[in-house]
């Protein structure tokens, strides 16, 4: 990937550039999913933290589980969620805001004080158009959502995902973008654009 495209997967609204990715190890918890699937998107995290050779844990020293990941049918249906008002600044504000655009999926990460990611709140509304993705799928994309503070609008013209024979696989650029971004010589946090720079260097040192 070139400098410029590796800039707009970390550049905000407002143009500004914004990485970061975890200092810590992941402890997720799934829920509102059958075993099955949770055994699924369990599987698909390992994968994801693997490939940026990052770490996983038992528990969180802070909060226990660091990355939550919830699927339900009604945004209205986290305000039902005990303590999560405690976890989510704003909540009630949020459901109404992302219910009232129609909304399908939504990241709130935390940042430690290096600016590091230390948490992180997934929220799967399954509509008629995810209900309609594989399992394998699904889990595999948020799997790679949550490993990096991607800038919004990432991944809204191509999706991080291809199809190989019918089966979703990772990309190979966002693969070499995430290696890259968890090189132990790169920032765990940054707003300085010229570390797009850096992460192209990385890729093609990687070959």
């Amino acid at each position: 990937m070139t400098p410029d495209a590796i800039a707009a997967l970390f550049t905000r609204p407002d143009g500004t550039y914004s990485f970061a990715r975890w200092g810590r190890p992941i402890v997720p918890v799934v829920f509102g999913v059958e075993a099955e699937t949770l055994a699924t998107i369990k599987g698909a995290v390992e994968l994801v933290v693997a490939l940026a050779n990052h770490t996983m844990a038992e528990t969180d020293p802070e909060i226990g589980a660091n990355l939550m990941i919830f699927f339900f049918r009604d945004w209205h249906e986290l305000l039902d969620v005990p303590n999560l008002d405690q976890l989510i600044d704003g909540l009630a504000e949020m459901v109404v805001r992302l219910d009232d655009g129609g909304a399908n999926q939504y990241r709130v990460f935390r940042f430690d004080d290096a600016g590091a990611i230390k948490a992180c709140f997934a929220f799967i509304r399954m509509d008629n158009a995810l209900s309609e993705v594989p399992a394998t799928t699904l889990a595999l994309n948020q799997a790679v959502q949550m490993i990096l503070a991607w800038a919004p609008a990432a991944f809204a013209e191509a999706s991080p995902l291809a199809l190989v024979q019918g089966v979703a696989v990772l990309r190979p650029e966002v693969a070499g973008v995430i290696r890259a971004a968890y090189d132990r010589v790169m920032p765990a946090a940054t707003q300085d654009p010229s570390h797009a720079l850096r992460l192209a260097a990385r890729i093609g040192a990687f070959g």
